[in-house]
Order: structure tokens, then sequence, then C-alpha cells
């Protein structure tokens, strides 16, 4: 199944947001090779929160590879595998937020890289799928921890 947000999405728990939810709209990723999603409307209560524009941006983009890579063949005298590539897919935030205030907002990035050894999508989807699964909830699970983090610098 290929990627596709539901509108609307429902954000994780932080510290000063009740019930975050984000509506999305479908909007025109940087590269061929991604989907990117625009903030459009807020729901619950996020006092101070903008919405996407031109020059304060609240989006969400997924990239692929532009280029799949393969598993490298087997030495024949070995049977070992050389360097194995990498594929990297990538998940981006983009929002702009306010330096100081009176200021024009400067954008905020957020970048999640799953980086998969090439051929480990055929010889053991199970695990590529449990590490994601296990990154996914962990970040789920302490969504206001990373928020905190962001603001206090104490983990």
């Amino acid at each position: 199944m290929s990627i596709s947000l539901s509108s609307p999405v429902t954000g994780g728990a932080q510290t000063g947001l009740t019930t975050p939810t984000y509506t999305v709209i479908t909007d025109t990723a940087p590269g061929t090779n991604g989907k990117q999603y625009a903030v459009t409307a807020l729901g619950g209560t996020q006092a101070g929160v903008r919405v996407h524009s031109a020059s304060d941006p609240f989006t969400v983009t997924f990239e692929r590879p532009v280029t799949v890579k393969q598993a490298p063949i087997q030495n024949p005298v070995t049977g070992v595998i050389g360097n194995v590539p990498r594929n990297s897919y990538k998940a981006r935030v983009r929002k702009g937020v306010l330096p100081a205030v009176g200021q024009n907002p400067q954008v905020m990035l957020h970048t999640l890289v799953s980086d998969v050894p090439a051929g480990g999508d055929l010889a053991d989807p199970a695990n590529v799928r449990a590490g994601t699964s296990l990154l996914i909830g962990a970040l789920s699970q302490q969504s206001q921890g990373y928020g905190d983090m962001l603001i206090q610098a104490v983990i």
C-alpha cells in the first residue's frame, strides 16, 4: 500500500496542545520521487499555531529513492557480499517558526531517514517492518517527551 494521508491527521500528545488534529491537502512535492501534504486547518486546542502559507510552511513530505538499488552479487569464491548499498527513504516535516517576536518565520525541519540495505526488502521484510514498527511506536509513545526535549534540551 502506498502512502496516502487521510485528513485530518491526529497529532501526538504535546505539552500545550490538546487533542491536536491537522487538516491536510495534497501538495506538490519538491522532487518527483515524493508526496507532499500541506496543513490547511487545525483542530483541538493549539494556541499560536499557524497553518501553511508560502512564507510560513507547514508540510509533511514522504520521499523514496529516485532509483532503488539492488543487492550486489556474492563473491563466487568467498560467497561474501561486499559493500551493500542502501536505499534511503525520508519523511520530512517543514514548519515555520518565529526566531523572535515580530520576526519573519524561519523553517524548522524534521527529517526521518530510513536507510534500508539493498536486498533487505526481499530477504528479510519481517525485520524491516519490525524495526519500522519500533521506531514509529517509540516516537508515538514519546511524542510529548520528544517535543519537551526540543524546547528544554533535556533528555
